[in-house]
């Protein structure tokens, strides 16, 4: 095992690391930014170091502040977390000419998977299902058109690079698509310094459904069941739960087997995961693309399977093989996670930052909370709006449901708009409390339910 490990990130993830070293008996070092000076990754961390003023750009992106902050502390590894630099290839070669463990997937590994446009290709050849599309990256607006109407409307238009829904438009005709390839590639541009653009069949109805993977450097792959993430406001997930409420038990060994396929064919080590698309009035799942690091809803996984995730990508980044074979995982209950973020759902979703006046989290069987909030604490305009994960786990998806009501109910934030209101409402809908869900639903929910605004 390691040492020491710094933590490249903030928040909720950087104490779940923390914690994973800590019951590993290694010693953690945490970095922030001045706008982070009292967070509580700091205070929990065995070390902690200043990287920059507030924002990302200045410290949690700024490499060379990081790779100085390694060096001075000394550390055998990092871990990026997820965001900021977790898939970034160029960070994990720096890494391994400085002699540190990048604990992730290798460089080849991130770089060959976040140019999607490139994945689905590599899935192709993997014999993966992908969703009809462009062959590469489009040259321009006229080819984007061409394929757009030989394909039929609607489409996807998406960037290669990044996530978290940015550089992604839906075009129904001639008019939205040349809209949407022009915004797109700009806002792809601004976001991850590169404008291209790849193109999707829109799949409308779809639910989007992953699958968790961890491979060590030994040529082992074993994949954790699926979770589904369809609940999501302009391509965000709120909501993920494990295991998915549309797939039988055929279909979800079908879809782990692809994942894994996928896996050992890029010879893929660390914790992943594998993006689908499933048509569920053609009953067909396409690949979307992998993300190469941890996920934020992995906690739903952990909870249907006993494995804690971070622990073992630490473990295969030492050179450990897998602790486990794929026989040897078993899918227990039902696990549904939140995200409670500093949001006003009434106001499309704007951020609302500032102090936590007062907080009160759930507690009782069956209830999990990823946070690094605490009363005072203040929620800072730079980052991601999350204020904590709630996940809650029964030993079905009516007790998880039940239970998730139970716990929101109990939870209290003063001080900020939050997303918890809407999570009470979503959890009542008999929709949802029947599985009848999907990438939409969230949208028209919300025209249905949310009160008027005073």
């Amino acid at each position: 095992m390691f040492e020491k490990v710094l933590v490249a990130n903030r928040g909720e993830i950087a104490i779940r690391i923390i914690r994973a070293c800590r019951e590993l008996g290694m010693h953690s070092v945490a970095v922030f930014s001045e706008a982070d000076r009292d967070a509580l990754h700091v205070e929990l961390a065995d070390e902690a170091i200043c990287i920059g003023p507030p924002p990302a750009s200045e410290s949690y992106l700024k490499i060379a502040n990081v790779i100085s902050a390694a060096e001075v502390a000394d550390v055998d590894a990092i871990h990026p977390g997820y965001g900021f630099l977790a898939e970034n290839a160029h960070f994990a070669e720096i890494c391994e000419n400085c002699n540190i463990c990048f604990i992730g997937p290798s460089a080849d590994n991130i770089r060959r998977m976040g140019d999607k446009a490139a994945a689905r290709e590599t899935m192709k050849e993997a014999g993966v299902p992908v969703t009809p599309g462009s062959d590469g990256v489009l040259r321009d607006q006229d080819e984007a058109l061409e394929l757009a109407r030989a394909m039929g409307y609607p489409v996807l238009i998406k960037a290669v690079a990044g996530g978290g829904g940015k550089g992604m438009r839906v075009a129904h005709n001639d008019v939205s698509l040349v809209q949407g390839y022009l915004t797109a590639g700009s806002e792809a541009e601004r976001s991850f310094g590169n404008p291209d653009l790849y193109m999707e069949k829109y799949v409308e109805r779809a639910r989007h459904i992953e699958v968790q993977v961890i491979g060590d450097r030994h040529g082992g792959v074993v994949h954790l069941g699926e979770r589904d993430c369809s609940i999501q406001r302009r391509h965000q997930k709120l909501v993920e739960e494990a295991p998915s409420p549309a797939l039988t038990p055929e279909q979800r060994r079908e879809l782990g087997a692809a994942a894994v396929r996928a896996a050992q064919f890029t010879g893929y080590s660390s914790a992943g995961t594998l993006e689908f698309l499933y048509d569920e009035a053609a009953k067909e799942f396409y690949f979307m693309e992998m993300n190469t690091r941890i996920q934020v809803e992995h906690p739903v996984t952990e909870q249907v399977t006993g494995v804690d995730i971070i622990k073992e990508q630490i473990r295969v980044a030492t050179g450990e093989p897998l602790s486990f074979s794929q026989e040897e995982v078993r899918i227990e209950g039902h696990s549904i996670e939140f995200r409670v973020n500093a949001e006003d759902p009434q106001r499309n979703f704007s951020p609302s930052p500032g102090r936590i006046e007062w907080l009160h989290f759930p507690g009782g069987p069956g209830v999990r909370i990823d946070s690094q909030a605490y009363a005072g604490a203040d929620i800072p305009p730079y980052y991601d709006s999350m204020i904590a994960k709630l996940i809650v786990d029964g030993r079905d998806r009516e007790e998880a449901i039940a239970r998730m009501r139970r716990a929101m109910d109990e939870f209290t934030v003063d001080g900020l708009a939050t997303t918890l209101p809407l999570g009470l409402r979503l959890m009542a809908d008999p929709r949802f409390q029947r599985g009848e869900y999907h990438t939409g639903f969230l949208e028209r929910f919300l025209e249905d339910s949310l009160p008027p605004e005073e």
